[in-house]
């Protein structure tokens, strides 16, 4: 559970909260202002927790698990 309480965890979950589409890697370092090689770690810290998902081939999505996990 430590990638989460990150801040690059927390802004990688945040920048996909607010999102309507599922996200790349690129779209959500744009948004985050993080460097793309941190949100690709951070990202698949996230998904194997379980806090996003990944719908599309290299799109991501936050998971109900994920917005919790940012709420709390």
């Amino acid at each position: 559970m430590a990638p989460q309480t990150t801040s690059e965890a927390k802004k990688v979950l945040s920048v996909l909260a607010k999102a309507q589409e599922p996200m790349s890697n690129k779209q959500v370092s744009e948004k985050s202002a993080l460097e793309s090689k941190k949100v690709s770690s951070t990202m698949s810290a996230l998904k194997k927790e379980g806090l996003v998902d990944s719908p599309v081939r290299c799109k991501y999505a936050i998971t109900d698990t994920g917005k919790k996990a940012i709420k709390g």
